[in-house]
């Protein structure tokens, strides 16, 4: 999968959120993403990738293959 339909797809879900991608095996089916989004505030880790799962729903069923998460809110990134 592309990383420009993924960073579209997490978009539709945190309209604010930066996403930073690096493909893991060179095959675009292992990705390490980096999610930094407003949305997060107030929200455990474990709400916080179920977030960013959700909106990838249909995508970790096929195109997707692992998926290693990163997600912060812009006040932990400084």
């Amino acid at each position: 999968m592309k990383p420009e339909a993924i960073t579209a797809k997490i978009r539709e879900s945190l309209p604010d959120a930066v996403v930073e991608l690096k493909d893991l095996t060179g095959t675009e089916d292992h990705w390490e993403a980096r999610v930094i989004s407003t949305a997060f505030t107030g929200k455990s880790l474990i709400q916080r990738h179920r977030m960013v799962m959700a909106a990838l729903a249909e995508e970790m069923k096929g195109p997707i293959h692992a998926l290693t998460l990163d997600v912060k809110t812009p006040d932990e990134t400084e």
